[in-house]
Order: structure tokens, then C-alpha cells, then sequence
């Protein structure tokens, strides 16, 4: 059997996605900016992309910018906010996504001033400490917390870090790429002045994305170039893949009820099978809890032996398994979990961890045979 436990890296897509790509692809290959028929049949699926996706994000199409996926967006709205906004300060914590952890480290030897919030044992983050940072000195700040952490689940209080953040006349910018398809979010009755998304983290297409930029700022491009985008990303636009991001974003959030349930239950199930066989396991950050983290992702240390702990990423491979593997202190890891390294004690980095992300292709029965190949890891 294979069972693919590592959604929160990447989803399979939609059959009804690719058949849109495919008309597209087929149909209409014109330049989105050429003034002539095939070029504007182009335009016309982009402008109805972004209309659609703003419809369901409840903001204005203008403030939908279509790139290449999370790391862009990441890169640009950081650098950009600096660069154009007069950004001096930025807020962050140190369990973000590495697209935003290396490019703080590069604005750093910019002179950028780069202040990290302080988490709970269990990675939240302190709102307490973020609005003492807020109201520490008056220099222009953006802050950039993640919706959802990829890594542990955790979902962040994106109502009280917005509040705050117009309290204090603030930036804010949220990485909400394992939020978006997976949670209702409603722009107009919330305050965020950038968000980053990604199409391949809801069952479309890997290489596309967009930003959400509010249309009260006053940023420019990241990438130089033509007029694309509004002017805010240069480029010619992948086409095929921004309608394919936009009809798995339709499905997402036309079912997304009944996936979230059942996907739900999945993570139940599972959280409920490892504690009958491993009475002493741990959850790392808020994963095990189902009411403060997210229903796709768990992330899990398991209470095993050294030497049984150096076969289980092989034997879980070996059995067909698909997670995402390494903990702070991994034997045999070349790199560990910043993660895991910020909010584990010393006792449970001895011990392997590993991250199961969930869609509603996973099965019941996939959890079983998981707990199967679990077995042979039970200390005597």
C-alpha cells in the first residue's frame, strides 16, 4: 500500500483542475498582454481568476496579485515594504516558514532592526509581548506572523495580532499559505495588509500563487519589468496555472465543510491509535490539540529508543509511507527543524519526531496500516 501522509508539503491536484489547464493550455495560448483576440482571450481568464478568488476572500479583484507561490510573495512583501513603505522595524517570531526567516537574516545586514515575539512551550505566540514590541519606540514596523504554522499547526490569533497592529498604526503581513483553501477568510471584516498564498498546498498546480495587498498601502514591484500585475510583479503570466489555482480554490471553499469534517476525523483517528500504542507520546506544539491547531497537520514525537528511532524514517519509506520526517536532534539528519529546535525541551529532542498532513484522499484504513508498521517500534 502507499499512503501519502505529507499534504501540508504539497496536495495532489484535482482531476477537474487539470482539465481546466488542459482547455487552456490548448485553447489559449495568447499573450495575456497582447492587444490582439488570442491575446485577450488570455486576459480574460486572468481577470476572471482574480475576480473569482476575490469573491471568495471577500476584498477587491485590483488587490489580487498573481506569482510563482509562497516564497515570492514571502520575499517581495518584506523586501518591498522596507524598500518602498519605510519600513525600519519587522516582527516576527522564530518559527516562521525559512522564506521569511532568511530573508529577515538578509535584512538584517541591511541595518533593518529585526525583533522576534515571544512563543508559549508550545509555539504560540505571546500577544502580550508583541504589543509590548509594538509600543516600544515609534519607527514604522511591519509585522509578519504566520496564519498557520507549516510545521506544528498551530493557528495563529489573527483577530487580536490585526487589532494590534492598527492600534499601533502597524504593518501587517500573514503567510497564510496552509490557510487559504482550508479556512473561511473574510478580508473586509478583518484588517491585513498582505497575505501570501500558494495553489499547490489546495489540490492546484505547484509554481503559482498570490498576494493579497491591501489597497490602502503604497508598494511597488519586486520584479522589474512590464506593467503585469497592476505593476506590482513583472512578468508574462502563467495562465494555465492561474486558472487552475482558481478552480481548486472554488472547489476548496464550495466543500469545504464537508472536507474539513472529514479530514477532521482522520486526525482523530490517528491521534486516538498512537496514544493506545505509545501511552507516553508527545504532539509537539498545538498539533494534538483539534480546537488550537489545524485539522491537516500532526506532528509527532515518538517515545522510542535510539536505536529503533535510526530505522523508523526508512521503515516508513520502505512500507510506501509519505511524511515529512527530521526533529531538532535527529541522528543522522543534515538539517534539523528550526521548528521543533525553538520549542522542544532537551528531553524530547533525543527522541524522532515526524509531521503527518492530511487531505480527504487519505482513509481510515491508510491510518491502520500506518499503526501496523508502528508496531515493531514499541519499547519492551
Amino acid at each position: 500500500m502507499n499512503v501519502y501522509f505529507d499534504n501540508a508539503s504539497t496536495t495532489k491536484i484535482r482531476d477537474e483542475v487539470i482539465d481546466n489547464m488542459s482547455d487552456v493550455l490548448k485553447y489559449s495560448f495568447g499573450n495575456p498582454s497582447s492587444t490582439h483576440s488570442f491575446g485577450r482571450s488570455a486576459k480574460s481568464y486572468i481577470e476572471t481568476s482574480r475576480k473569482s478568488i476575490a469573491k471568495i476572500l471577500n476584498c477587491d479583484q485590483g488587490e489580487i496579485i498573481f506569482n510563482s507561490g509562497g516564497t515570492e510573495s514571502d520575499n517581495s512583501i518584506l523586501k518591498c515594504a522596507v524598500k518602498y513603505l519605510g519600513v525600519k522595524c519587522i516582527i516576527s517570531s522564530r518559527i516562521e516558514h525559512h522564506a521569511i526567516t532568511h530573508t529577515l537574516d538578509e535584512l538584517k545586514l541591511e541595518g533593518v532592526n529585526v525583533q522576534y515575539v515571544k512563543l508559549s512551550e508550545n509555539g504560540n505566540v505571546d500577544i502580550d509581548n508583541l504589543e509590548y514590541l509594538l509600543s516600544t519606540n515609534n519607527e514604522p514596523k511591519l509585522v509578519t506572523l504566520m496564519y498557520i504554522n507549516n510545521e506544528i499547526g498551530n493557528i495563529l490569533d489573527i483577530k487580536s495580532v490585526s487589532d494590534l497592529c492598527q492600534k499601533y498604526n502597524s504593518f501587517f503581513h500573514t503567510d497564510a499559505v496552509q490557510a487559504v483553501g482550508h479556512y473561511k477568510i473574510d478580508l473586509t471584516s478583518i484588517k491585513i495588509d498582505f497575505l501570501t498564498s500558494a495553489g499547490h498546498k489546495f489540490h492546484g498546480p505547484k509554481g503559482v500563487g498570490f498576494t493579497y495587498i491591501n489597497k490602502s498601502t503604497k508598494i511597488k514591484s519586486f520584479i522589474c519589468g512590464g506593467p503585469q500585475e497592476r505593476g506590482l510583479r513583472a512578468g508574462t503570466e502563467s495562465v494555465h496555472n492561474i486558472v487552475g489555482m482558481t478552480k481548486a480554490l472554488e472547489i476548496a471553499d464550495k466543500n469545504m465543510e464537508q472536507e474539513t469534517q472529514y479530514v477532521l476525523s482522520i486526525k482523530k483517528y490517528l491521534i486516538n491509535s498512537l496514544r493506545k500504542l505509545f501511552p507516553n507520546i508527545h504532539f509537539n506544539g498545538e498539533s494534538g490539540n483539534i480546537k488550537k491547531s489545524t485539522y491537516t497537520i500532526l506532528n509527532v514525537c515518538f517515545p522510542i529508543t535510539n536505536d529503533k528511532s535510526a530505522m523508523l524514517d526508512f521503515n516508513l519509506d520502505l512500507k510506501g509511507i509519505a511524511c515529512s520526517k527530521g526533529s531538532a536532534c535527529q541522528s543522522g539528519s543534515s538539517e534539523g527543524s528550526h521548528v521543533l529546535d525553538e520549542i522542544q525541551n532537551e528531553e524530547q529532542k533525543k527522541f524522532p519526531s515526524v509531521r503527518f498532513s492530511f487531505s480527504y484522499n487519505n482513509k481510515i484504513d491508510e491510518v491502520d496500516y500506518l499503526m501496523d508498521t508502528l508496531k515493531e517500534f514499541i519499547d519492551s
